[in-house]
């Protein structure tokens, strides 16, 4: 058990460092040379850079300690390790690579692909339920003292950031700036929810014990067997309930065609699957 822990806490505090990687790099090769404060430490940064020619990596830095402190003394435990690691890797990957020589500044491009990368970088994050600080640590301190979701609180001091922006730029950067904040939300839904590759088969049939040989003995996967009755027929039908992969459920779905033919069978994009087999050990202790 302790292995299968420590694993997946050194595969959490991955996801959490390439994650703040990917958002550093879309900061330094979209949203700066494009001037797109797109909400967030990030925005202000990009603010005060265009104002002052002050060090981003430096900027966020600054900010994000005092906003750590205050979250760790007002949170406790809810203020993790993992927090303290993504909220630091970013500035210090945006001073590593302040330099690169790959910058896009036309800003729709920026808006577009800055945005992706953004939502891409900081989906990876959160699956190591991790976070990297800034507007989303103050959406939680928020959160508690006042009862505002968080959700509203971080719209609320971004769409301060963006609305100061107009004052630094002009009112296109901060339309741009608004779209990438938009395109960065969807492509955190769909790293978040959408990249599982897993598909739940919803089995109707009547040869109930030909179905669960199939399953357990090609497949070697678990099943849940849910008694139902045909609406058409009103007889007694089983719905078995099994979690395989793509290529699994391609097996699955020849071998029901040539063993049980008259199968009733949905395929079902699942989007994020916790348990044995997917994110646990397939087996654990038990005798095979």
């Amino acid at each position: 058990m302790e292995f299968f822990k420590l694993n997946k806490t050194i595969t959490e505090y991955t996801y959490i460092i390439i994650g703040a990687t990917i958002v550093a790099l879309a900061y330094n090769i979209f949203f700066l040379p494009a001037r797109l404060a797109a909400g967030g430490i990030s925005g202000i940064s990009t603010i005060l850079f265009e104002l002052y020619h002050l060090s981003p990596s430096l900027v966020q830095l600054v900010i994000n300690i005092p906003i750590f402190v205050i979250g760790w003394i007002a949170l406790g435990n809810d203020f993790s390790w993992k927090t303290l690691v993504g909220t630091f890797w970013v500035p210090f990957m945006i001073y590593l690579t302040e330099d690169i020589p790959l910058v896009v500044t036309n800003p729709f491009l920026g808006a577009l692909y800055g945005g992706i990368l953004l939502g891409i970088g900081l989906g990876i994050v959160y699956k190591g339920n991790g976070s990297t600080g800034g507007t989303a640590a103050i959406a939680q301190i928020v959160k508690k003292f006042t009862g505002i979701s968080s959700g509203y609180s971080q719209f609320i001091v971004d769409g301060l950031v963006v609305t100061a922006s107009v004052i630094v730029f002009n009112l296109e950067l901060t339309l741009f700036a608004l779209l990438a904040i938009y395109i960065s939300g969807k492509a955190i839904d769909f790293v978040q929810l959408r990249t599982s590759t897993a598909k739940l088969s919803l089995i109707i049939t009547d040869e109930e014990e030909k179905v669960q040989s199939l399953i357990q003995n090609h497949l070697d996967r678990g099943l849940t067997k849910v008694r139902s009755i045909g609406g058409y027929t009103n007889k007694d039908k089983t719905m078995i309930l099994c979690v395989t992969q793509q290529q699994e459920a391609v097996q699955l779905k020849k071998q029901l065609q040539k063993e049980a033919p008259t199968t009733f069978v949905i395929f079902i994009d699942a989007s994020e699957i916790m348990g044995r087999g997917f994110s646990l050990e397939k087996y654990y202790g038990q005798k095979l």
